[in-house]
């Protein structure tokens, strides 16, 4: 599993999208374990695709949109940078909701259901094919477009 490990740069507003954090640090990313990386890093998926995709994840979890387990304790304003700094947590879960949603209306009927699945879920492709019985090894093509789209809608290139 170690041929996975790569270092990568923290950046203060997601994949391609900010500047690297201050003080230069990094951490080691195992590509193995999402299905977006894994797909990408065996040359299934662009980088435009991945980064669609990144996007998609990061604002479904900024929304907190799976299950919480636990109470909040974060101060009612937080400083930071970023494109929802200025705003309280509430703010921030609300934008990234709507921005959750758009995407998901980007991609179109029919692509919401494997996007969720693979990227905000993690599923598997066989796993997500399975569960909305589609043929083996459909999904693949399917998600390579539903990622198009939203790629479309983060405006990534």
């Amino acid at each position: 599993m170690q041929r996975h490990l790569v270092e990568r740069e923290l950046t203060d507003a997601g994949p391609g999208r900010g500047a690297p954090v201050r003080g230069g640090r990094s951490v080691t990313v195992n590509l193995a374990e999402s299905p977006l990386t894994w797909l990408h890093s065996r040359g299934h998926l662009s980088d435009a695709q991945l980064a669609a995709g990144e996007c998609l994840r990061r604002d479904y979890e900024r929304a907190q949109l799976s299950a919480g387990v636990t109470m909040r304790w974060d101060p009612v304003r937080v400083k930071g940078g970023g494109a929802d700094s200025g705003l309280n947590q509430t703010e921030r879960q609300i934008a990234a909701r709507q921005r959750f949603d758009g995407a998901i209306t980007a991609a179109g009927p029919g692509l919401s259901d494997i996007l969720w699945r693979v990227v905000c879920a993690c599923e598997g492709l066989p796993q997500a094919e399975r569960a909305l019985a589609w043929p083996v090894r459909s999904g693949k093509l399917v998600l390579r477009i539903a990622l198009d789209r939203i790629a479309g809608y983060y405006g990534i290139t």
